[in-house]
């Protein structure tokens, strides 16, 4: 059976676990949760665990490298597994996107993330699926760095819960649909996804009238 690969970044150990930068570990710990997966394998630089998912052979992956080395633990799982790029799937923070809001792409460069930016190095190439978890901007002039080794605020909680709802939702959908109707069905807020499912498909334009 095939097998595919599910990439959450955030950096290792206690005090980093609830910060911004571990959403990624926080989207893969509570998809391993919905699905009996246990991370018990350590191997790759990585914390790993072995499952199914919508009849997918999965293997979840946290890097242990911290953020910035995250390709040093993708690329040896991946070819350990010979998983191509279109079968892996990375979940990262995005600093330019807003809480709530959800990215699914393709393809793409890093767009500033240290971690894909390692990954896209490592494996040579940018043509592989992810999911773009918005955690706001800083605000104010707090420096990027500071603000994305924060937790959460207590009033965003709920919202980001939801957002990871929706993002293991957007996984089950990539595995079993394709990466175009995930992103069809959940880019955007879960609002502007909701909205975008159930607009109805528009008729086709009436032919003209005949002229006399």
């Amino acid at each position: 059976m095939e097998r595919y690969l599910l990439v959450g970044l955030g950096n290792p150990g206690a005090q980093y676990a609830k910060t911004r930068h571990n959403i990624g570990f926080m989207c893969l710990d509570a998809l391993a949760a919905a699905h009996q997966i246990t991370f018990d394998g350590k191997k790759f630089k990585a914390r790993w665990g072995d499952g199914l998912l919508e009849g997918r052979r999965v293997l979840l992956l946290k890097p242990q490298t911290f953020m910035n080395l995250s390709g040093e633990a993708v690329r040896p799982a991946a070819d350990f597994y010979q998983i191509p790029p279109e079968r892996m799937l990375i979940i990262y923070d995005d600093l330019d996107t807003p809480l709530g809001t959800l990215r699914l792409r393709q393809k793409g460069g890093a767009g500033g993330q240290k971690g894909m930016a390692s990954i896209i190095q490592h494996l040579g190439t940018q043509a592989f699926p992810r999911i773009r978890f918005g955690i706001d901007r800083p605000p104010g002039k707090m420096d990027p760095a500071a603000y994305v080794l924060q937790p959460f605020r207590a009033e965003e909680q709920m919202l980001v819960q939801e957002t990871i709802a929706r993002t293991l939702k957007a996984v089950s959908t990539w595995l079993s649909e394709g990466i175009d109707t995930a992103m069809n069905r959940f880019n955007g807020t879960a609002e502007q996804a909701a909205a975008a499912q159930s607009t109805p498909p528009q008729p086709d334009s009436p032919p003209p009238t005949p002229t006399k």
